[in-house]
């Protein structure tokens, strides 16, 4: 972890759904549209995740938010769709430049995030540059009928076998614990039926006519073997924006902060004119604080931990404070999260 802070703010779509965002960083806007599923706090407290987003956040102030019935925000009774996304991703960013004071926005659009293309393709005035990684132009595409039914149906009826077999493909290269925190990640993030009800909007997907109506400059991200959006995909977007750049990078993950993400970082950010990283300084927590933080995650309480350390109440709770103080965090989910991924 490095000295990068994140703060959350809301918005309203015109319906009135609360729209969580984060914020991190400093300098020109950065709008990060997400892929399937997002949790603002829990991806906080997913290492490879969070050092992704810092590497982004040097030199940009980098915006996150959770689509309508994620994570943090509101849930509507409005079925997922594009319209609904680039809606979402519209309101974030007027309120953004309202509250910070910018007008043109980069936009940095992952996966199911093609909202950021539709976007561009609307408001080309707005954006100054756009970024799409790990995309597709028609999600019929990407898998066959038969494999697009099948993990359907193991999100609707079984979805703690379909989060498991979703991780598999989004993230083969993850350690165990990153998986496991990234399971229950998904999880948390919504219900199952709102899972399967975005998963299908992603194979449903089909931005075909908004391509050709971008303006700004465009990088276009793939990774040579990603499981869950073949590199064809990549190519025909690429080839379907005016004078978009496809850089292809080498690895399987379909998540961008997973598999060599400082590789992916490095690109956005020399697309962004910002120079590479280094990564940041870890904040190591003291050993008595890795002791709170394991028994945290086991579900303890502060009376409960101070029995089974020896130390008083009181020490406990100024533990857990500095804990959370370092590491950036609000909540003590948040700090089992993080120790459960691997964290320490």
């Amino acid at each position: 972890m490095t000295d990068v802070k994140q703060q959350l703010a809301t918005t309203r779509l015109a319906d009135g759904t609360e729209i969580a965002y984060a914020v991190a960083g400093a300098g020109p806007l950065l709008v990060h549209a997400p892929g399937w599923l997002t949790h603002l706090e829990r991806s906080w407290a997913m290492p490879p995740e969070r050092g992704f987003y810092e590497a982004l956040a040097r030199g940009r102030t980098l915006v996150r938010y959770d689509r309508p019935g994620c994570g943090l925000s509101g849930t509507t009774s409005r079925a997922p769709s594009m319209d609904l996304e680039v809606e979402t991703l519209a309101a974030v960013v007027a309120h953004v430049r309202s509250t910070r004071g910018h007008d043109d926005v980069e936009l940095f659009g992952a996966s199911l995030g093609a909202a950021a293309a539709g976007f561009a393709a609307t408001e080309p005035g707005s954006v100054s540059r756009l970024v799409l990684y790990g995309g597709w132009v028609r999600g019929r595409d990407v898998a066959t009928a038969g494999n697009r039914e099948h993990v359907l149906g193991l999100i609707g009826e079984q979805w703690g076998l379909g989060s498991d077999v979703l991780a598999g493909i989004f993230a083969p290269s993850a350690d165990a614990a990153t998986r496991r925190a990234f399971i229950e990640y998904q999880r948390e993030s919504t219900t199952p039926q709102n899972a399967r009800n975005l998963l299908t909007l992603a194979y449903d997907l089909d931005i075909t006519d908004h391509l050709g109506s971008i303006t700004a400059p465009t990088l276009v991200l793939h990774r040579e073997r990603d499981r869950a959006a073949p590199l064809e995909q990549g190519k025909m977007l690429a080839a379907a924006i005016p004078g978009a750049t496809l850089e292809v990078l080498d690895g399987r993950d379909h998540l961008p902060y997973m598999g060599d993400a400082a590789a992916l970082a490095t690109s956005v950010r020399r697309f962004l004119g910002l120079p590479a990283v280094r990564s940041g300084a870890v904040t190591a927590l003291t050993d008595r604080q890795r002791q709170v933080a394991r028994l945290v995650t086991q579900g303890l309480t502060n009376r409960e931990i101070a029995a089974e350390l020896t130390i008083t109440e009181r020490s406990v709770e100024s533990h857990v404070e500095r804990i959370r103080d370092r590491l950036g965090f609000r909540s003590r989910s948040q700090v089992a999260a993080w120790y459960t991924a691997g964290g320490r």
